[in-house]
């Protein structure tokens, strides 16, 4: 034996790298107060955040700056006193830009405007639509004298005690004049880690939240198509009850076809965005744990203050999800009794039809032997005639018998040959025909 053993090699499964690497993709950021951070999130498609992701290496490649692999998910890289975040989701990338007290983040609130900060945003090409702005600061709560009300207004602010006790997060969920919501941290004993993990958990509540809510307008835009399915459904079955005959059958299956066509084409286009929602809702929810949420005397928390405003929407979504699910189910057991009295009314027909099919072969087969015995007839008239003048000429020869009686005793053997040969003749053209 050495003194070493060989470390044995195995052959990798093709999905474990990402799959290890996906523990890690998204990790805290340490952070120290104060700071400011402007985050960013467009919708995208695969192209567009390909494209995303290579107009970011380009900019860090002019700048001498470490650019993101081919296949980056998220890359972090500082850039003019501002530390730059790129991620790629499912559905959308988000830039997030972090200043600390040197490049301007102090401790008052919101000041100066996010829009001195969002001019770093313009030197990167836009990925797709622009679908959500944060402005957070995050303060030490010694050093504000603004009250959250005063910063917030009353009407919409959403406040809570968080991280044990260790800050205070609050927003009102609205977009100021420059198009950023606001959330606000205020640090009141944070460490470096907690106050990293709380800012990520903050912007992504909000940009979940956010697209959360893109199942609503699908939702109220399916809606009225889902209710005048609902109304024509019953009207349809009271139909069913009312009529008979093929082909007043067959036009309510017809309608009931155009109406699942139209509910199926709603939802498959609305799948993904519903699926979507709940995933989002989850996520928030998630997030929203994770914080530690305790409420303030007087102020409602983020998770109340969700409950009553994004819940609904949330709900309706479901509901229109739900709607279609049961409509399709309705629409497809009334089609299949539709079907069945069609396909009786078919099979009844085609009963019909072979009744009458049998009998104009009957009709046509004893015409058909009607017709045979009068060839018979007419055949052996024929050929008796011709025997009789033959008959008549040896008679004449001297030395024939009688025609007449020759005639008479050839007319059953003439009439039997006959039959027997326009036999034959029907038997080889029936055998022609199979």
């Amino acid at each position: 034996m050495t003194g070493s053993a060989a470390v044995p090699v195995y052959g990798d499964h093709p999905s474990r790298a990402a799959i290890l690497s996906e523990l890690h993709a998204r990790p805290f950021a340490t952070m120290d107060t104060p700071r400011r951070v402007l985050h960013f999130a467009y919708t995208t498609d695969a192209g567009q955040a390909s494209s995303a992701a290579d107009a970011l290496a380009a900019f860090c490649s002019q700048r001498s700056l470490p650019a993101p692999a081919s296949n980056a998910r998220h890359h972090r890289v500082s850039i003019q006193g501002a530390i730059l975040r790129f991620e790629r989701h499912s559905e959308f990338c988000t830039y997030s830009w972090e200043f600390d007290a040197a490049a301007g983040a102090d401790d008052a609130p919101f000041r100066p405007a996010a829009r001195e900060f969002a001019k770093l945003m313009n030197l990167l090409p836009q990925p797709g639509p622009l679908m959500v702005a944060i402005d957070l600061h995050l303060v030490k709560a010694a050093k504000v004298t603004d009250s959250l009300e005063t910063l917030f207004g009353v009407a919409n602010l959403a406040a809570s005690q968080v991280e044990d006790n260790a800050a205070i997060l609050a927003t009102d969920f609205r977009s100021d004049p420059d198009g950023f919501v606001k959330l606000l941290i205020l640090d009141e004993h944070l460490t470096s880690a907690k106050a990293g993990a709380l800012v990520q958990r903050a912007l992504e509540i909000e940009t979940y939240r956010t697209f959360a809510l893109l199942g609503l307008p699908e939702a109220q835009t399916l809606s009225p198509s889902i209710r005048k399915i609902e109304l024509q459904l019953p009207w349809l079955m009271q139909q069913m009850q009312a009529t008979e005959g093929f082909e007043a059958n067959r036009k309510l299956l017809s309608r009931l076809t155009e109406l699942a066509a139209e509910l199926e084409g709603g939802a498959a286009g609305s799948l993904f965005r519903f699926g979507a929602t709940r995933a989002y809702d989850d996520l928030v929810r998630l997030r929203l744990e994770a914080i530690g949420e305790k409420a303030l005397p007087g102020q409602t928390t983020l998770s109340g203050f969700l409950s009553r405003r994004l819940a609904p929407a949330i709900r309706t979504c479901v509901s229109t999800e739900e709607r279609q699910a049961n409509l399709s189910r309705k629409l497809a057991r009334a089609a299949q009794l539709l079907r069945t009295r069609v396909d009786i009314d078919l099979e009844s027909q085609n009963q019909e039809l072979l009744r009458a099919m049998n009998e104009r072969a009957q009709v046509q087969l004893r015409l058909q032997q009607t017709v045979e015995g009068l060839s018979v007839a007419a055949v052996s008239y024929y050929v008796l005639g011709l025997l009789g003048y033959l008959f008549k000429a040896w008679k004449d020869a001297g030395g024939g018998p009688d025609p007449v009686i020759s005639t008479a005793l050839a007319l059953p053997l003439v009439v039997i040959g006959v039959a027997l040969a326009v036999r034959r003749v029907r038997r080889g053209h029936y055998e022609k025909k199979t």
